[in-house]
């Protein structure tokens, strides 16, 4: 019972620092919203903490085709 408390708390402050270096970055205040944005802004609040000690999550979306008329 004490570890699923304990282990429930690490994952919420997890990401709640994750949502304040994403909060930091400025990834919320995006203009357009693309797949490319909203990957970089989950990305980086699922690696939370880590953007403190130099990870720098990218994501790219790959390349549609324009569909045929």
């Amino acid at each position: 019972m004490r570890v699923k408390i304990v282990l429930s708390t690490l994952v919420v402050l997890w990401l709640l620092i994750g949502l304040i270096a994403a909060f930091q970055r400025g990834l919320f205040g995006a203009d357009e919203a693309s797949c490319s944005n909203l990957g970089h802004t989950v990305g980086t609040v699922f690696v939370g903490p880590l953007n403190y000690v130099g990870v720098n999550p990218t994501i790219e979306c790959p390349e549609l085709p324009e569909p045929s008329e």
